[in-house]
């Protein structure tokens, strides 16, 4: 497989052979496309193999998320024989899609790097929330790559184009696509978002069809599907790991394990991006910062009063804007005592150095 139906390109070119001209090592570069437990599938340009991450760059990378994941390309050393493979740098990214930790405020969790378009799925049937919809959205834009809504399951929902025409109003100037995975109705326009050269992910909880969506667009039973409990409509988690497909046709395609839990990470502009016509009302608002609460002259409180701007939208706006809040302040606070930490420790070094300097003298 050569590296360009990968999606490799001038970009990584140039800086792979920036990191090769300052290396002694004899690497190659190489997708990571397949992720699970830590464990990590590198596909080259002549093999895929079993790669683990070199010590140095687990001593070197400053948290978690500058550790390879699903979608990177990396420089590897490659085994004498049939071992694994040593992984000793991983090129720089573009379309980072990375969520809050599950139970941290302080950690992110690298979803897929290196990505054309998110798809964030959502079931019409018991799994529809226009809420975590809206949710998805911000961490798409935060991605950096673009976000397209794909509502699944169209065949069991009387009115699907309705429930699209919904959403195209909660996520303004996004793509939405109603399809059926199970019949393949609308499957040929997601595709058409994935010529050769470029990668998608879907971001989706259990249940909503990911799977049987993949093996549609692969032509094969490649993964296993389930259905939902009938007690509760929730997935099940069938996929336990991330993996990276090459479609016929020549897109990429990742898939990974279901998430309920979409906390807010990346860049602040992810929330204004998802609420565009919010922002414009915020324009014609009395005072430039108006927070929208109990002031005179909003413009934005005025549109919910007339019914021209859904309550329950301000409150998920609200919501998302407060949650980025609070982990931006997480963040600092966590980077001042990281430096605080730092500062002790040189502190103390200098201390240790002047005092065994005495001691000789």
């Amino acid at each position: 497989m050569s590296l360009e139906t990968l999606g490799w390109g001038p970009a990584f070119e140039d800086a792979f052979s920036s990191l090769l001209s300052q290396s002694t090592l004899s690497l190659v570069p190489g997708r990571v496309v397949r992720q699970q437990r830590g464990l990590l599938t590198v596909q080259t340009a002549t093999r895929t193999l079993l790669a683990r991450t070199a010590g140095r760059l687990l001593h070197q990378a400053p948290g978690a998320e500058s550790l390879p994941t699903i979608g990177d390309w990396v420089a590897l050393q490659l085994p004498d024989g049939d071992g694994e493979a040593l992984l000793h740098a991983v090129l720089p990214r573009r379309g980072v899609l990375a969520r809050r930790e599950a139970g941290s405020e302080r950690d992110g969790q690298l979803i897929a790097a290196n990505l054309d378009v998110v798809f964030l799925a959502a079931g019409l049937d018991g799994n529809f929330n226009p809420r975590r919809i809206e949710r998805a959205l911000a961490l798409a834009w935060s991605s950096g790559a673009s976000p397209v809504v794909v509502l699944t399951k169209a065949d069991l929902h009387p009115d699907a184009a309705s429930l699209a025409a919904e959403v195209e109003d909660l996520a303004p100037g996004v793509p939405v696509l109603a399809l059926s995975a199970w019949t393949g109705e609308g499957v040929e326009v997601l595709r058409a978002w994935l010529p050769a050269g470029k990668t998608g992910v879907l971001l989706g909880s259990s249940g909503v069809g990911k799977s049987t969506l993949v093996n549609r667009l692969l032509g094969e039973a490649r993964l296993a599907t389930q259905a939902v409990r009938a007690e509760d409509d929730k997935g099940r988690h069938t996929t336990t790991h991330r993996e990276l497909f090459v479609l016929p046709g020549g897109g990429m395609l990742i898939d990974g394990p279901g998430m309920r839990e979409l906390g807010l990470w990346g860049e602040d502009d992810g929330v204004e991006q998802t609420f565009p016509d919010i922002l414009e009302l915020a324009a014609g608002c009395r005072f430039t910062d108006c927070q929208h609460q109990r002031e005179p002259g909003c413009a934005v409180r005025d549109a919910v009063a007339a019914g021209a701007l859904p309550g329950s939208r301000l409150a998920s706006y609200e919501r998302l804007r407060r949650e980025r809040a609070y982990q931006a302040r997480q963040g600092n606070a966590s980077s001042e005592r990281d430096n605080r930490r730092h500062e002790r420790s040189r502190t103390l070094m200098g201390w240790e150095a002047s005092r065994s300097k005495r001691r000789r003298s």
